[in-house]
């Protein structure tokens, strides 16, 4: 199949219009619990629903997978669009201006397209493969720190829900570990926000010890068409099926990655 990404943004970003339009005009009024202390907002599953029916009307041989509802016309041998409607839902709906929506296109587990729109910062990013990488119409390049020491990391949420104690082990263990290896360490509440900050150069990395299609896909197509490294634990290319997602510009990542590892090897202790 055939995939022309440069005829495919645009639809894309008239979709993320629809989750501009919603998030600017509506308030959350209605949270659904999924689990310990996470949750849903009614706009959530307004915004998915909404692009999904757009993006399956204008590309019906595109499957479809969001955070809220699932998947839709999945095929693994065919493109799919990951959507999270709203990235950073906690920030919403506590009145934080950190928070957006993310779609990215995803083919052979690599992600092809990707726009990350923060509508209460009027910001919105946006790359394909090879096409680099944009910023409301203007090219973004990943920062040029060539030391950890004068880094400023961003790292992902602590957990909620179902073994969230196990998992914060992990983040407490390199919290601890960054604190005496960077400048500063950074948490925005947003995954797509750590990694289009990073691609624009505000910050110099990003260490997010999950990888769920919805929260990385866009993110790490716009990170790597700015020139970072967009990674998995063990230095590999990152991609769909990657247990976290790391990202630094070239300089600094291989010390980055051996921050991770001392952190795993101080939670082994």
């Amino acid at each position: 199949m055939t995939i022309a990404t440069a005829e495919l943004l645009p639809i894309a970003m008239r979709a993320i219009d629809i989750a501009r339009r919603t998030l600017r005009e509506q308030a959350p009024n209605a949270l659904t619990q999924k689990g310990d202390r996470d949750f849903a907002s009614n706009l959530d599953y307004a915004i998915e629903r909404e692009m999904r029916d757009f993006l399956q009307a204008e590309t019906p041989k595109i499957g479809f997978l969001g955070e809220e509802e699932g998947a839709a016309n999945l095929d693994p041998d065919r493109p799919y669009w990951a959507l999270d409607p709203v990235d950073g839902t906690a920030n919403l709906v506590h009145g934080l201006p950190l928070c957006g929506s993310s779609l990215g296109l995803i083919h052979h587990k690599q992600p092809i397209l990707g726009v990350v729109d923060l509508p209460f910062l009027n910001e919105r990013y946006y790359a394909t493969q090879h096409g680099g990488a944009e910023l409301n119409g203007r090219q973004i390049h990943g920062s040029t720190t060539t030391e950890l020491r004068g880094a400023i990391i961003a790292i992902g949420d602590y957990a909620v829900g179902a073994r969230a104690a196990q998992k914060n082990a992990q983040r407490h263990a390199l919290t601890h570990q960054l604190a005496d290896r960077v400048e500063r360490i950074r948490m925005f509440g947003s995954a797509a926000i750590d990694l289009v900050w990073a691609a624009a150069g505000r910050i110099d990395g990003t260490v997010l010890l999950s990888n769920k299609p919805w929260d990385t896909a866009a993110g790490a197509i716009i990170a790597r068409e700015a020139g970072l490294q967009v990674v998995d634990l063990d230095g590999k290319d990152h991609d769909a099926s990657s247990r976290a997602t790391i990202s630094a510009t070239p300089a600094i990542l291989d010390d980055l990655l051996d921050v991770v590892s001392a952190a795993a090897v101080d939670l082994g202790k």
